[in-house]
């Protein structure tokens, strides 16, 4: 993070935590493994100069993320702020050299943003309670507060509802109820700080004051949204590709055996319960939980029927007539017109076309500003 032209003065204000590298040209044999259906259809379309490779987020001997890396976050800068924002980025750089021990050179080279998330947890995330009981000077019986969240793993955008249960049996008053929910970012980069930040916050009077020997139960509904902290320096987002929004970073999974320095940014989120006391010292007390993205659902293989197999030749659709093409366009906008009669067809993966349009729509969209840049 920070202005580039700080690595002039020696100043590096980077730490890597993963790097892996693989030949994919010329192929070696020890590196091959079946095509999957989109790596089948580019080849289909791009000719023999495409070549196939990949990576898993698992142990095996080719490009590879170890278990236990860190997810992609980034740090919310403030508006004046200049340079690259501080936070933790994967970056896939394809180079062309005479040898593998060549080095990139910026001509040969081109860069990829990756960006890697956290899904919930397979394991059941126990439900979140805590309780504290406190003495006053001169109160012969103390105020008791317990609090109880209604699970302890939330998605992005889902409400938290948080049961409070006051006994106050001591001489004070409360006044009234203060909750939020706080983001806790721990920067390990060459010294470990911390970033505290409130991202939902919710004040209530409502049922207060509570006069001594009074009692409340009631439930409080708070929603951590990034629209409501665009504004806050400091804040740890999902990190986020070109063109794309993001939202609040996810909590950190922690696995076993992985130490906190090579996490880069640790992300967690607690609930926050405050009592209000006239003439008295506040009671507090925070309840942990877990804030991520759901898991997707694998897509199910389709089911060919043999009429769809064989359809009659009265539901053939004539071909339409081809677009003319301009000469001047350096894009090929046909890229995903892969071949849409036959069985192939039917067994082609939905999800792949989507992936390829998408992919259409970022390189249409940068040749059109490129364009309104030189004009």
């Amino acid at each position: 993070y920070g202005r580039e032209d700080l690595d002039v003065l020696g100043l590096t204000f980077r730490k890597d935590l993963f790097l892996s590298t693989l030949q994919i040209y010329p192929p070696l044999p020890e590196n091959e493994r079946p095509l999957t259906k989109l790596q089948e259809r580019l080849i289909k379309k791009l000719g023999d100069n495409a070549h196939p490779f990949y990576f898993e987020l698992c142990d095996i001997d080719q490009l590879q993320l170890p278990v236990g890396s860190p997810s992609s976050v980034t740090l919310q800068p403030a508006p004046g702020d200049t340079g690259k924002p501080c936070g933790v980025d994967y970056e896939l750089k394809t180079y062309v050299g005479d040898s593998p021990d060549d080095k990139a050179h910026k001509r040969d080279t081109i860069r990829l943003a990756i960006r890697k998330i956290t899904y919930a947890p397979d394991e059941n995330v126990p439900q979140p309670t805590a309780e504290i009981t406190k003495e006053f000077m001169m109160s012969s019986h103390p105020l008791h507060l317990e609090c109880t969240l209604d699970k302890g793993l939330y998605y992005h955008g889902e409400p938290i509802k948080v049961n409070v249960s006051i006994a106050n049996r001591s001489s004070k008053t409360i006044k009234k109820i203060r909750l939020s929910v706080r983001q806790f970012a721990d920067i390990c980069l060459f010294s470990t700080a911390q970033y505290k930040c409130p991202v939902a916050v919710l004040e209530s009077e409502d049922g207060f004051p509570l006069n001594p020997g009074a009692t409340l139960n009631k439930i409080f509904t708070l929603v951590p949204l990034l629209e409501d902290n665009r504004d806050k320096r400091g804040l740890a987002l999902d990190g986020k590709l070109k063109h794309e929004d993001t939202n609040l970073a996810s909590s950190t999974i922690f696995d076993p055996g992985v130490s906190k320095e090579n996490l880069g940014i640790v992300v967690q989120y607690k609930v926050k319960v405050r009592l209000l006391v006239a003439l008295g010292s506040d009671v507090a007390l925070e309840l942990p939980f877990t804030l991520t993205h759901p898991k997707p659902i694998e897509p199910e293989d389709p089911v060919i029927t043999q009429t769809e197999t064989n359809p009659p030749p009265v539901a053939a659709v004539p071909a339409a007539e081809p677009e003319t093409k301009n000469a001047d366009a350096p894009i090929d906008n046909n890229l995903i017109m892969f071949d849409t009669s036959g069985t192939g067809a039917l067994l082609a993966d939905q999800d792949d076309d989507f992936i390829i349009e998408e992919f259409v729509r970022m390189r249409l969209k940068d040749h059109s500003k490129n364009d309104s840049s030189e004009a």
